[in-house]
């Protein structure tokens, strides 16, 4: 029997996440700072990873956006094939949400109409909707609101299927240390290994939202993960960039079947205001 959902029930959801990814940091990404700061040798790192800290508070007391950037807004659903959407137009139904969030939130608006022609649209739309068809009777929502500085660090190389793995460490330490400070870490790296490029590059964004403190479920993968943390966490960065060892709060990886020829690597330096949030419906 078919479960029957409105438009309007998930777009009410996506208004209400968006508050809460705009101005409460997970209580889970607080408490690696905090652990983060206990290891820390360097003086700076230590205060730098304390005024991250205090700043989440501070969001969250005076209803100020964790960031400046308050982010482009990245829509993730899982739709349960017994599912039954019933309204109208499902994209206008999400981005006059998302446009009255930003409005009543007084977030900044930070989305152009045209690449080249640069007109903001004044309301932050339209969002970047991803849908995928899944088993079950619910649809899972997740808000991810991503900055542009973190964003604009993104990358993606087409490896050969010959290629080593420590080949592919080394790249993906090259791309952290080429970025700097510029994705304000510690960084959340979402890395999308397989599949076609733009699968590749989807992925390493639904990797970061895989959950925090989760480890992938397949060892192989999981002591990859670990050993890119580790290696990142060695180059010296530092929380925004000042030194230490809080390079990278959490590495987590999604992979995908790929074409016998191609081994594409994508890269998603989320900045260290982890701003998602889920629900089901």
């Amino acid at each position: 029997m078919k479960k029957i959902i409105s438009i309007q029930s998930i777009a009410d959801a996506v208004e209400h996440l968006i508050y809460q990814a705009s101005f409460n940091l997970p209580e889970d990404v607080k408490n690696i700072f905090k652990l983060m700061a206990v290891s820390e040798k360097s003086p700076m790192a230590r205060e730098t990873l304390q005024v991250l800290f205090e700043n989440s508070e501070i969001a969250e007391k005076e209803n100020f956006p964790l960031c400046q950037d308050c982010g482009a807004v990245g829509i993730f659903l899982e739709i349960g094939i017994d599912v039954t959407l019933t309204g109208t137009d499902f994209d206008a139904g999400i981005n006059n949400a998302v446009a009255a969030a930003y409005k009543k939130y007084n977030l900044r608006a930070s989305i152009v109409a045209d690449p080249l022609r640069r007109k903001n649209t004044g309301t932050n739309t339209p969002a970047f909707i991803h849908t995928d068809i899944v088993p079950g009777d619910r649809v899972k929502l997740t808000v991810y609101l991503k900055g542009g500085g973190s964003e604009n660090m993104t990358s993606l190389r087409m490896f050969r299927p010959t290629d080593s793995i420590d080949i592919i460490i080394d790249h993906i330490e090259e791309r952290v240390i080429e970025a700097g400070p510029n994705p304000c870490p510690p960084i959340f790296l979402g890395i999308g290994i397989g599949g076609t490029a733009d699968m590749a590059l989807l992925n390493s964004k639904k990797a970061v939202l895989r959950g925090v403190g989760t480890k992938h479920p397949d060892p192989f993968y999981q002591n990859l993960e670990n050993r890119i943390f580790e290696r990142l966490n060695a180059t010296n960065i530092g929380p925004l960039g000042f030194g230490g060892r809080s390079t990278v709060a959490e590495v987590y990886i999604k992979e995908a079947p790929s074409h016998i020829a191609s081994l594409p690597v994508a890269l998603n330096m989320n900045c260290h205001s982890l701003r998602y949030r889920s629900i089901t419906i």
